[in-house]
């Protein structure tokens, strides 16, 4: 099943038949010390740390993922107002969390 993901609250050219619920996915990820030394040499240079941004965007990915499959699993074929959230868990690690609302299209 494809799942239309949107940060709007609906979907051009379709209407939303159900709200079926909060979809939600999130993962916590941890900085590495092997990236965190690499990033501390980069940051005496100055620039973007690539290192962390990768790290980020993979794990943005991973939550949007997870989010999508729990559409799926309520039944979903849209989400609608789609959000990225994050937050410190604990030093040296976040959770980056994807929720929107989970619906049916006609």
């Amino acid at each position: 099943m494809s799942i239309i993901v949107t940060m709007a609250d609906e979907v051009p050219g379709r209407a939303v038949a159900e709200i079926v619920g909060l979809a939600t996915g999130s993962i916590v990820r941890a900085r590495f010390i092997g990236r965190d030394f690499i990033a501390s040499l980069r940051n005496l240079v100055g620039g973007e740390v690539d290192e962390y941004t990768q790290l980020l965007s993979e794990a943005r990915d991973q939550a949007l993922q997870r989010m999508i499959a729990h559409a799926e699993e309520l039944g979903a074929d849209g989400v609608i107002c789609f959000r990225f959230a994050t937050s410190t868990v604990m030093e040296g690690s976040a959770e980056i969390l994807a929720y929107g609302t989970a619906v049916r299209l006609t």
